[in-house]
């Protein structure tokens, strides 16, 4: 049992290193929680876990040999990823204000969509499926272990975030500027992340 825990406690480490970190997935619900609260923010956050689940599941299948292969799928998807993480965050712009609170909620199509196109979170799949599954034995590692560990981790840590965000808006209220605050932090992680992974 030891043996077993040892084996894939490096795993273990990188993903949930890489999974509760500010990220523009995190930083989405942390907006998203204090705008919306959390019970309306589910649809988005089960979204994000979903389209995570599917790109693990793609990685596992040999996406990420593609993607080693030829570095401009990448860097292509780095740059829709900016615009739509944009987007995104620029609809909760108003939420501060009560006529715009419900129009603009995030929806599950919407969070399916944001890991697929985060250059950080392919970055830690290609990590974790090229260099952590190098000592591995076995196709349960690769088809099974690496998609469920994220996807665990994902569902601890995704709604942390939303809480979190939930208790900024209970804590100090969602003011104009708290806000806006968030949005601006949502889109500088974002840009940063894909001058940092490029």
């Amino acid at each position: 049992m030891f043996e077993i825990f040892s084996q894939y406690f490096p795993l273990w480490v990188f993903i949930t290193l890489m999974v509760s970190t500010p990220g523009p997935a995190n930083l989405l619900l942390l907006s998203t929680g204090a705008q919306y609260g959390y019970l309306r923010s589910i649809p988005f956050l089960s979204g994000l876990v979903f389209g995570k689940l599917l790109l693990n599941i793609l990685f596992s299948l040999g996406l990420g040999l593609l993607v080693r292969d030829y570095p401009i799928i990448m860097e292509s998807f780095s740059y829709i990823c900016v615009i739509y993480m944009i987007w995104l965050s620029m609809k909760g712009w108003n939420s501060h204000e009560k006529k715009y609170s419900y129009e603009k909620i995030l929806k599950f199509k919407e969070g399916l969509f944001v890991h697929p196109l985060s250059p950080k979170t392919w970055a830690m799949c290609l990590i974790a499926f090229s260099k952590f599954t190098e000592g591995l034995s076995g196709s349960f590692e690769l088809y099974f272990l690496v998609p469920i560990s994220f996807l665990f981790l994902q569902i601890i840590f995704h709604n942390f975030w939303c809480f979190l965000g939930l208790s900024i808006n209970r804590t100090i209220g969602l003011s104009k500027y708290t806000n806006r605050f968030l949005i601006f932090l949502t889109i500088l992680t974002v840009i940063w992340a894909i001058f940092f992974t490029n």
